[in-house]
């Protein structure tokens, strides 16, 4: 740490020694501040950089300038004649600017440079030329240039400090509106300007009557960009027999849009991830108005396979295709598609510590598996806008997914040692067919509807083998030398979903919302379990209570009131929903039919000090209903060492949640600041109740809780960019009180984590860029007879530097020391990349050579927590890599 502080301190240090400050406030003719004016000191010696600054809402500016340089300096502001006067930098100086508007001589004509930044309303606009060099490759390079805008290594987005939750190009939604497929492949000599849309809406005259956190980015291309193909082309290959091939191919014309990106490799870089599959379904902030939609996404089968981020091997082969073509000026079609198929080597050693009344059962688990995964998805979307006061979209999408594993477990505990084999075959179809539709009748009344429906199918498929006994006791095995469990599932849904909302504005200051909705699923879940003995009969499970075959139907119907006004700096909406739920399920014999009707309140309350800094509190009552596989009558397999019995008449539970958060940005100072605090509480929520059996084995049931277990959750986040210089912190925290239900014993557990992250960053132009941090993570876990303490710390460093005009070096190192003191276990270990790229400036081809995992790290730690499991587990990651990579671009 004492290193890492000197280097910051010599990094800081060198940037402001030789600074001189000029700063002032600009007013207009009548002596108001101007807020928002552009500053450009342009240096009258070269090797010097241009300054920039913007004023804020007082009018103030600060510009910080290279001692004893010469600087042109103007100023300009939308409808005021520019201001430029000759300055030399010699000392700190206050200095305030009066600027004149333009008279409207006709006879006049002005060419004047676009404006750096341009603030309007819900809108900032970028004029990338004046903040890059020319050797930025991707527009991430572009982004992390532009004040205000940060990019992180898998390519989010994050603006004014908020997280970019949709991307455009030229107005229109590039592929899934995902930012690290714009970000990591948009060549960046095809961007003019970076537009940053808050509270975006497609729908024009929705924006204000819809809530909408949504933040865009609008990316618009030079002018030669705007009907021509363009893109790269990326080839490598390397020791071992590792490739690269990575082609980018877009053409964009006034009517028709044409992108298609292309990847394969061996070298374990993932082009579709779990956070991209979410962003597919809607993105995560939609899924989270539907929570239990959420859950069902997350936990399904196929997110299991986009989960894994760590492989031992990895061959990885990627397409998308997204063509948008404008049929008429009201009508546009766009549609994409994405294919992905990866062959995956995963290795995982994990200590499980089992929690139960009698103390600590430990287990040492090594899991091995090949995995062969493919999936398709595909989406067609008709936009038509009859007029600018209707709106009609059109959405087809379409999931297709298989994937085949094979792969081994050995299980060491007190009471058994055991090998097994195993298998998976998973494959699911999805289709969904949505309408939505939107009408403004007047200023005072607008209606949008809503209706979809979906069907979807699902068939996991599962084998354990082994020689030896295991579950005993629990499933019904018949003696054999070898044994051999299969099990097969399937699931099928079929959703219908009415939403509409009227919007009644009653003035500029009061708003009522009536909403009605219904939404129909039907569910049918079949699994049956059986053993194959050596002489090939088979051993059905079913004789002995296991599989299940239920019918599911749920309906939700419900009707809300809001009323939404403004005082002042206050936002406040509040509202009342009224909510019929029927749920019911037929198995075997048996029918169970449940009702239940609920008033759930909802409040919003928003103080708006300015455009740049706001506080936000909600409130949010949510019911919470079973899964279909916690109803079934009968014993399921859930792994080799668990079985699970559902209980048919399971209600439903029900969770509040309470927010409240503060947001501040400023163009002026540099500085973002943003805070949040979400305390969760669950009154009543069905549980596991688990019997632990022979050591690990598991009994697990299902029963409804009615204590109630609360978690706290906390961020901060704050970055301040001073001159050439950012220094930030961010932290995360949580508290979590829950109970465990383990042998008929009820005991209540606690877990504290906390994340904490300083960093400093540079931005020069003709120095190396470096960033350096430190990251803490403690975390807590105790239960009623013991307390485990995790620790990890890693210090971090990245290094970005052109030079010679057309050498570019990239590396970044981070050592990581992780500690689990319940289990007297600490591991450190080192894990660097570094790349160097070689392109003349006029030269269409480009060279590089990087090495991946320079020193050959073949593990990582990390660990987790469950209601009686604490699990510590080391995964192995790819080994070190070495590429040559030639590029081409068009």
């Amino acid at each position: 740490m004492k290193q890492l502080t000197f280097l910051i301190f010599l990094c800081i240090n060198s940037v402001f020694a030789q600074n001189i400050v000029l700063s002032g406030v600009i007013l207009d003719n009548s002596n108001t501040p101007m807020a928002n004016a552009n500053i450009l000191a342009f240096p009258n010696n070269d090797g010097e950089s241009t300054q920039f600054a913007i004023t804020n809402d007082k009018g103030e500016y600060v510009l910080r300038l290279e001692k004893e340089v010469s600087y042109s300096i103007e100023v300009s502001y939308l409808g005021y004649q520019k201001l430029s006067f000759e300055y030399t930098a010699l000392q700190d100086e206050i200095k305030d600017l009066s600027m004149v508007p333009k008279t409207n001589d006709l006879d006049e004509v002005v060419l004047e440079y676009k404006i750096p930044i341009e603030v309007k309303e819900d809108t900032i606009t970028y004029q990338t030329d004046a903040f890059v060099t020319g050797e930025e490759r991707k527009l991430r390079e572009v982004l992390k240039k532009l004040p205000g805008i940060e990019v992180d290594r898998e390519g989010n987005v994050t603006a004014q400090g908020k997280k970019v939750t949709k991307v455009l190009v030229e107005d229109k939604t590039f592929f899934t509106g995902n930012s690290k497929l714009a970000v990591n492949n948009i060549p960046a000599d095809a961007v003019d300007q970076v537009q940053v849309l808050d509270n975006y809406n497609k729908i024009g005259y929705l924006k204000g009557l819809q809530d909408s956190d949504e933040l865009a980015l609008n990316i618009k291309l030079k002018e030669d960009k705007k009907k021509f193909t363009f893109g790269d082309m990326e080839a490598g290959g390397g020791i071992k027999d590792r490739y690269l091939v990575h082609p980018n191919l877009f053409y964009y014309s006034p009517k028709t849009n044409v992108n298609f990106i292309g990847d394969l490799n061996n070298i374990g870089v993932k082009s579709f991830s779990f956070s991209d599959y979410l962003e597919f379904n809607g993105g995560f902030g939609k899924l989270m108005d539907d929570i239990g939609g959420y859950f069902s996404l997350s936990r399904d089968d196929f997110s299991q396979f986009l989960n894994n981020t760590d492989f031992k091997a990895n061959t990885n082969r990627f397409g998308a295709f997204n063509l948008r073509q404008t049929v008429s000026p009201k009508t546009d079609i766009n549609s994409y598609v994405i294919a992905n198929s990866s062959s995956t080597q995963t290795e995982t050693n994990t200590l499980n510590s089992y929690n139960n009344s009698d103390g600590l059962i430990n287990e040492d688990r090594t899991e091995v598996n090949d995995f062969d995964n493919f999936f398709l998805m595909g989406k067609a979307t008709v936009e038509h806008e009859p007029n600018r006061e209707e709106n009609v979209t059109l959405n087809s999408f379409i999931k297709l997914t298989e994937n085949k594993g094979q792969g081994s477990i050995l299980t060491q505990s007190e009471n058994q040692n055991t090998f097994f084999n195993t298998l998976q075959d998973v494959s699911a179809l999805e289709f969904k067919q949505n309408v939505e539709y939107s009408k403004r009748f007047s200023r005072a009344q607008t209606l949008s509807l809503e209706a979809s429906a979906a069907h979807q199918k699902n068939n996991p498929h599962n084998a354990w083998e082994t020689d030896q006994v295991f579950l005993l006791g629990l499933i019904p095995l018949e003696e054999d030398n070898f044994y051999q469990v299969f099990q097969q599932k399937e699931t099928r849904s079929t959703s219908f979903d009415l939403l509409m909302k009227d919007y009644w504005v009653l003035n500029n200051f009061n708003h009522i919302y009536t909403t009605f909705g219904t939404n129909a699923k039907f569910d049918a879940f079949i699994s049956d379990e059986r053993q194959r003995l050596s002489n090939g009969t088979l051993n059905e499970f079913s004789e002995n209570g296991f599989g299940n075959d239920i019918d599911y139907r749920f309906n939700d119907t419900f009707l809300g009131l809001e009323y939404k006004f403004l005082a002042g700096i206050f936002t406040v909406k509040s509202g009342l929903f009224y909510h019929n739920y029927i749920w019911d399920n037929d198995q075997e014999e048996l029918s169970v039919n449940n009702s239940t009707q609920v008033l759930l309140p909802t409040f919003d309350a928003e103080a708006e000090f300015n455009s740049s800094e706001k506080i936000r509190f909600r409130y949010r009552q949510r019911m919470q209903f079973p899964t279909i596989d916690q109803l079934g009558i009968n014993f399921m397999l859930r792994s080799f060492n668990s079985v699970g019995l559902g209980v048919p008449d399971l209600q439903n539970g029900r969770n509040h949640s309470y927010s409240l958060s503060y947001y501040k940005f400023s163009l002026f100072r540099g500085l973002n600041l943003n805070l949040g605090l979400t305390f969760n509480e669950r009154t009543q929520s069905a549980k596991n109740a688990t019997v632990l059996l022979d050591g690990i084995n598991q009994f697990v049931a299902y029963t409804m809780f009615n204590h109630p277990e609360n978690s706290l959750n906390a961020n901060f986040g704050f970055g301040k960019r001073i001159n050439k210089v950012k220094l930030s912190f961010e932290s995360r925290g949580s508290y979590n009180e829950f109970f465990q239900l383990v042998n008929s014993n009820v005991s209540k557990n606690l877990s504290r984590s906390i994340s904490a992250t300083g960093k400093v960053e540079t931005f020069f132009d003709e120095w190396p860029n470096i960033e350096l941090g430190y990251t803490h993570k403690p975390s807590v876990y105790i239960t009623s007879t013991n307390k485990n303490t995790f620790t990890n710390s890693s210090i971090f460093a990245n290094l970005d530097y052109v030079f010679f005009n057309d050498l570019h070096l990239k590396a970044d190192y981070e050592r990581t020391e992780y500690n689990n003191e319940g289990q007297n276990l600490t591991n450190i270990f080192d894990v660097a990349n570094a790349s160097l790229f070689y392109q003349q400036e006029d030269s269409s081809w480009g060279f590089e050579i990087s090495v991946n995992n320079l020193f050959d790290v073949r593990f990582k730690r990390q660990n987790s927590f469950s209601d009686y499991l604490i699990s510590d587990q080391s995964t192995a990651i790819m080994p070190r890599i070495v590429m040559f990579k030639i590029s081409y671009k068009l």
